[in-house]
């Protein structure tokens, strides 16, 4: 009994091999050794990024610093002081903070419920993501802008994927930016965290896709009539490394640190770097991080790279970006060292036993003149004492032109030609000016790889003219991870869409092609959307690329609607997308309607003003919009537009909204939502109403099997629930879907119950 009252032996935050490793390879400046290990010992500080593209990033801002940040003045917790959370010098626009409050203690004590509801709370709904700060510097490095297309090779959990996500829509008035982001990751399950992440920002430009990094496929899009292999004007390559930069966090790392790591690592990191710059356009950036310290996970990789792309590739100097971050330059001498200690400082010096451990790659270019041109100390470390921050490590490379081996005659017994080099290939680029970019053409084409591609493009052929991109034909594929539904564009002369169209006057730019269902027999229960751009990859790669997810859904079907004229309700996670071309069904609103709404489940009409009475005298019952526009004279109330989905009945009026966004539009108002949830835990008869609502509008969500169990989380399951907000993974999804057809009826309670109480805050980022 004393043995299980002590709890797990606290581990020691010792690892002589580590020390003895990076004293020898001098990355920490003289006389700062002590501090170096001192940090890292310690817990990592809770930081937290507020999503800069929301129209409501102001109101939250102010919330912050004017409540809840004031309420953490004066705490004291487990006898440490807690100190005014500060923000990130180097965050553009105050949007990044952190505090000295370990993430532990934070979810722990009670003096913090609140702030840490908040917390999750609006990181359920989007308005903030918890990522540590080192994590932030890879995506503002890149200078993304809506035009650009962009891949984050190996995104998983999604931090990083969400921030490139808030970067297209800086522009909050485009509802379709031009660029997209195309999120990979190879481990099927953790696509499924990649997806939780991306869903909050109900975004219609991300893909995420199930792929190995090192072999992505060429994606082909349709220009003017004219195939051509996709290029991405920015590419984020976030590679798997030994993690030695995240002991702070991951304190397994102290006992389980070796050498071995990184030499096991180096190959699939280098092959990963590659493949990246070879889809890379020419002027595109593309930035290489690792959360390691180790040479020969960074530098080592990065010149090796540099020096097989014989001046294709540049170091970019970045140090006047991020002004008041705090880095290292990268280092050009390094040794390699084995786990049992031994060091080599040349290729020539390892022995042949040793040749399979130790590769070439991993030394430093000896000739100096080469080592010069490379401008390795354009890298840029980040060191955890520095800024009280995690380990981190930052390439910026620019790609001047074509990989010298993608100008190469293809081999002839190559299947098909999905190298870069194979065919001739133009992308827009944006970066220099110029119109186009072009890889040099190949003269003598292989002819029989022309007639592999012939015979596959007749056999997709009938399926895109349908509209339909299905997963992969090959068995392989389904062997791994669950099998997708198919994307089914909706076909132009539908049925369906023409009293949706009629129902919410929707304007004639309104681009319908994008709207996709997940099904091809039966009835259509949900209807998403994509850009068009990401409509031209999907139809154009069905057979080459297994896709997760994509679009965010717009309407739901709704069988109360049908004798109101339409089947479809709208679905408040695309409503910031659709609203721009609806024309009617919309209701103004004014502040207190906004909190009547959001604070009783289904008010009667004689709750609210009598000018929203009157508008609503005269309207069919249905699906309709609620919108608030701030009062510019009244500037104590909420100053930023909201935008609601709802439901008029015969007497009452009532919106559709999650529950984590609810709370998210009350806390922006000033109105106290801690003890109501607090009452609501305990009013069990408000928590059964409550679940029932839930049931009801989750019946008509059941199309969407295994790919959207995780997500349904914080729209689905939380539409409306009584529950306390929830964060799950896709790894306990994993046992509920043997049986699915049985299970799919009740998907929302069994997985609510499953999922309680889980956590994956602490996944690595």
């Amino acid at each position: 009994l004393q043995g299980w009252a002590g709890g797990y032996p606290e581990i020691v935050k010792e690892n002589e091999l580590f020390e003895r490793y990076y004293r020898e390879l001098g990355i920490v400046p003289a006389g700062e050794w002590d501090a170096f290990m001192a940090a890292l010992r310690e817990p990592l500080p809770a930081t937290l990024r507020i999503t800069g593209y929301r129209s409501h990033a102001k109101e939250i801002l102010h919330c912050l610093k004017e409540k809840y940040f004031r309420e953490l003045q004066d705490l004291e917790v487990d006898g440490q002081k807690v100190e005014m959370p500060q923000s990130l010098s180097w965050y553009p626009e105050e949007l990044a903070w952190h505090t000295n409050l370990s993430r532990k203690i934070l979810r722990k004590s009670p003096e913090l419920e609140k702030f840490h509801q908040f917390l999750v709370s609006e990181t359920e709904c989007g308005n903030i993501s918890r990522q540590e700060a080192v994590s932030m510097i890879p995506p503002l490095l890149l200078n993304v802008s809506p035009h650009h297309k962009i891949l984050d090779m190996c995104a998983a959990p999604g931090s990083k994927t969400a921030q490139l996500i808030e970067m297209l829509h800086a522009d909050m008035n485009v509802p379709f930016p031009k660029g997209f982001v195309i999120a990979n990751d190879v481990d099927n399950k953790r696509c499924y965290l990649l997806v939780h992440q991306a869903k909050r920002l109900n975004s219609p430009c991300i893909m995420v896709v199930n792929h190995d990094a090192s072999s992505i496929p060429n994606l082909q899009i349709d220009v003017d009539g004219r195939k051509e292999i996709l290029f991405y004007d920015r590419i984020l390559c976030d590679v798997p490394c030994s993690g030695d930069g995240t002991m702070r966090k991951n304190i397994d790392v102290w006992k389980k640190w070796t050498t071995q790591n990184s030499l096991q690592l180096h190959g699939l990191q280098l092959r990963i770097a590659t493949r990246g710059v070879e889809q890379l356009a020419e002027g595109g950036r593309m930035v290489y991080s690792t959360c390691s310290l180790n040479p020969i996970e960074n530098e080592a990789v990065i010149a090796s790279l540099l020096e097989k792309s014989q001046g294709a590739l540049e170091l970019a100097d970045v140090s006047s970006e991020l002004p008041g971050l705090k880095r290292m330059p990268g280092i050009t001498k390094w040794k390699v060292m084995l786990k049992d200690g031994q060091w080599f400082e040349e290729w020539k010096d390892v022995p042949s036993n040793r040749q399979t451990q130790i590769r070439p790659t991993m030394f430093p270019v000896k000739d100096e003149e080469k080592l010069k041109a490379m401008n390795l100390e354009r890298c840029l470390r980040i060191l955890p004492h520095h800024q009280n921050t995690g380990g981190f490590f930052v390439a910026v490379l620019i790609k001047k032109s074509p990989m010298p081996w993608n100008k190469r005659q293809p081999k002839v017994h190559q299947k098909l030609p999905q190298r870069t080099g194979d065919t001739e290939v133009t992308a827009t680029n944006s970066d220099n000016g110029s119109d186009c970019i072009t890889e040099e053409p190949i003269l003598a084409e292989n002819e029989e790889s022309k007639k592999m591609q012939g015979l596959q493009n007749s056999d997709t052929e009938q399926s895109k003219k349908e509209g339909v991109c299905g997963p992969p034909p090959s068995k392989k594929m389904k062997l791994f991870g669950f099998k997708e539904d198919p994307f089914v564009f909706l076909p132009e002369d539908d049925p369906l869409f023409l009293p949706i169209q009629k129902f919410y006057a929707l304007d004639p730019s309104f681009p319908k092609m994008n709207l996709l269902t997940r099904t091809q027999e039966g009835k259509k229960r949900q209807l998403y959307m994509v850009s068009k751009e990401l409509r031209n990859v999907l139809l154009n790669n069905s057979e080459k690329m297994k896709v997760i997810n994509t679009g965010i859904k717009v309407w739901s079907r709704n069988s109360d609607g049908e004798q109101f004229g339409c089947a479809f309700r709208l679905a408040q996670e695309g409503i910031y997308t659709l609203y721009p071309f609806i024309h009617a069904r919309i209701i103004n609103v004014c502040i207190e309607d906004v909190k009547i709404l959001l604070t009783q489940e289904n008010p009667f009409l004689s709750k609210f003003s009598s000018e929203t009475q009157k508008k609503v005298k005269d309207m069919a019952m249905g699906s309709v919009v609620l919108k608030y526009d701030p009062d510019p004279e009244k500037p104590d109330d909420l100053q930023c537009p909201i935008v609601l989905c709802g439901w008029q009945g015969k007497t009452s009026l009532r919106a559709f909204v999650p529950k984590n966004e609810r709370l998210h539009y009350l806390r922006m108002m000033g109105v106290e939502v801690f003890k109501a949830k607090r009452k609501e835990e305990e009013n069990k008869t408000e928590g059964e109403v409550q679940h029932k609502l839930a049931q009801t509008e989750e019946g008509m969500d059941v199309e969407d099997k295994e790919h959207d169990l995780v997500t349904k989380m914080e729209a689905e399951i939380g539409e409306e629930s009584s529950q306390s907000p929830v964060e799950s993974s896709a790894m306990e999804i994993e046992n509920k879907i043997e049986d699915l057809d049985k299970s799919i009826k009740n998907a929302t309670t069994h997985i609510s119950k499953e999922s309680k109480g889980t956590d994956t805050s602490n996944v690595k980022d």
